[in-house]
């Protein structure tokens, strides 16, 4: 079966910075492929070059073709920056974009998919931030798009309605939807992609199955114990270090921190905290690239998830143009 994104060699240079560096990747038909990368990895450079909407060198195709000849219907997109009328109603707004195709899904499901059902008839300038993020992702599903490209369709959205998109992605796929997108979100990526293509200064560090990734790069667990004492004063079973202000425990399950706050009780060892960190994409994008990663790690007491955002800049000349 041929692949829905074929790129070989993708390169695009604005003036003396190289956005795009020798990209090539393969999208499978169905499959679910993350782009994640910092502020200025040239996600969004990326896919514009895939969608054909700038010019790049190397070779690029749509379903097995020049992504400038694949019909339109076939593709929804939603741009990193996207801003429509704002004295339109959320269901006015799906109403005039779904009349630019030849068949458009209703817009009654569309607003339900996004959950605005309840939302419909409110003019886009005074709904939130979120909601405002809804309708634009529901603008690239109204003509039920064989390819949907979500460039961080999450950005703004509350965590209730972003885990309802992520719900939404994951029906879509499973319906056979090819799904494209770019975030900074590594829980997001983990969540969502079948694969995930790891983006630093235009290049793929690398390409694989999150799990895979983690697995192969991220290390492994630890115990941070911010502490006054020697690695040497805990006989418990697992390699502890020394490193700046604290002792770090390798290799600890969740399920054994009690026994090592025990160990420090029994050694009269005081701590101010204690941080279980298990790897995850953050840390595989520090291995394999060197830089910060685009989110926070997971890194909390008791393993609770950490999360900071960051946004790609976008390429001059973006319209939003579907």
């Amino acid at each position: 079966m041929t692949a829905t994104v074929v790129a070989e060699g993708v390169r695009r240079v604005y003036g003396e910075t190289v956005a795009l560096d020798g990209v090539s990747l393969a999208v499978e038909a169905g499959e679910v492929f993350a782009l994640v990368g910092p502020n200025g990895a040239g996600k969004t450079t990326l896919v514009r070059a895939l969608l054909g909407t700038t010019d790049a060198e190397g070779s690029v195709e749509l379903f097995g073709r020049d992504p400038r000849a694949v019909d339109p219907e076939r593709v929804g997109l939603l741009p990193q920056s996207f801003d429509p009328p704002e004295r339109l109603s959320a269901r006015e707004l799906l109403d005039y974009y779904g009349g630019l195709y030849d068949e458009a899904r209703a817009t009654d499901a569309v607003l339900a998919d996004v959950g605005l059902a309840d939302d419909a008839d409110t003019w886009y300038e005074t709904l939130s931030g979120g909601q405002q993020r809804r309708v634009c992702v529901g603008t690239a599903l109204v003509n039920d798009p064989d390819l949907l490209v979500l460039d961080e369709p999450t950005t703004g959205i509350d965590p209730r309605g972003r885990r309802a998109l992520w719900r939404l992605v994951e029906d879509l796929a499973a319906a056979g939807t090819t799904v494209l997108l770019t975030t900074h979100d590594m829980d997001e990526a983990h969540r969502l992609a079948d694969r995930v293509g790891l983006l630093a200064d235009g290049r793929l560090a690398a390409v694989d199955d999150p799990d895979v990734l983690v697995a192969e790069y991220g290390g492994r667990s630890r115990l941070v114990v911010e502490a006054d004492a020697d690695s040497d004063a805990l006989d418990i079973g697992y390699r502890t270090e020394r490193s700046g202000d604290a002792l770090v425990v390798h290799d600890v399950p969740p399920a054994e921190i009690g026994a090592i706050v025990d160990a420090l009780d029994r050694a009269m060892i005081s701590f101010d905290s204690l941080t279980w960190t298990e790897p995850d994409l953050e840390d595989v994008y520090l291995e394999l690239t060197g830089e910060s990663g685009p989110a926070g790690s997971r890194s909390a007491p008791a393993g609770v998830a950490g999360d900071r955002a960051t946004t790609d800049p976008a390429e001059p000349g973006d319209g939003g143009r579907r």
